[in-house]
């Protein structure tokens, strides 16, 4: 039977009150800012972080945060919350429901848990290191792929590989995989964890993108590295995520 830690019932009882907030908006009127990298923010970003906040707050009032919309805040723990209130803004904006909200523990330095709440797609993902990964209290795996030619793969933003000069390393990986598609960030490891997809691969993120999903993906058994197959870090910006078995094949695809 599964065990809850009650820094997962705090984390999963944080994020069921982010998804309150962020109904409340979806396909709503609300206004819609952008930030200096022209991606947009809204109110229901802003809320759903506020009361993530909040919420873990009452339960661990020493502990420090790091979320997208507010930055860093608390000092002196060796626990920090890693927050991306809405990952797939532009997706809400329009009223898709490709989005999910997602939070990390980091001990530390390594991320110890991870949860992503997809709220109108019915489906949270969470996991604790050394405790499994489950999709909505059922317990899930990789695939067990074992070459790239039988895998399926998706892909990021194809103009961020081109800006980083990983055109030409991505069109390879593609073409030595079974099938592939740009299935869309965060669901793409939901996929993945969930053994239905083998490879997901990303030139542009943010440890807030990624953080929660290093430690589903690998409590399910697969592996995420960067693109060139180091460990993720809090500076990360690429990231290569495997059921594991083919982790190896396809770093080579990015190697000079």
């Amino acid at each position: 039977m599964e065990n809850k830690s009650k820094f997962l019932e705090v984390g999963l009882e944080a994020v069921k009150k982010a998804e309150e907030v962020i109904r409340k908006y979806y396909s709503g009127n609300f206004e819609t800012s952008f930030k200096d990298n022209g991606s947009p923010v809204t109110v229901a970003d802003k809320e759903a972080e506020k009361v993530i906040i909040e919420t873990i707050k009452e339960a661990f009032p020493s502990h420090m945060f790091l979320g997208e919309e507010m930055g860093r805040s608390g000092v002196g723990s060796e626990y920090m919350w890693v927050i991306d209130p809405i990952d797939g803004t532009k997706n809400f904006v329009r009223g898709l429901p490709f989005f999910t909200t997602l939070l990390a523990l980091v001990k530390d330095g390594e991320i110890i848990l991870g949860i992503s709440n997809a709220p109108i797609m019915n489906e949270c993902l969470y996991a604790e290191k050394g405790g499994g990964a489950y999709c909505n209290g059922e317990k899930i795996e990789v695939s067990k792929i074992k070459s790239l030619k039988e895998a399926y793969m998706s892909y990021g933003g194809l103009t961020y590989f081109v800006d980083k000069g990983m055109w030409e390393p991505l069109l390879k990986l593609n073409r030595e995989t079974h099938f592939h598609r740009a299935l869309g960030d965060f669901w793409s490891f939901h996929l993945l964890a969930q053994g239905k997809l083998d490879l997901m691969v990303e030139a542009d993120v943010r440890i807030w993108d990624i953080a929660p999903l290093v430690c589903i993906v690998q409590e399910a058994g697969g592996k995420m590295t960067d693109i060139h197959g180091k460990k993720i870090n809090i500076n990360t910006d690429t990231v290569l995520a495997t059921n594991g078995l083919i982790h190896s094949q396809a770093v080579k695809c990015f190697k000079k």
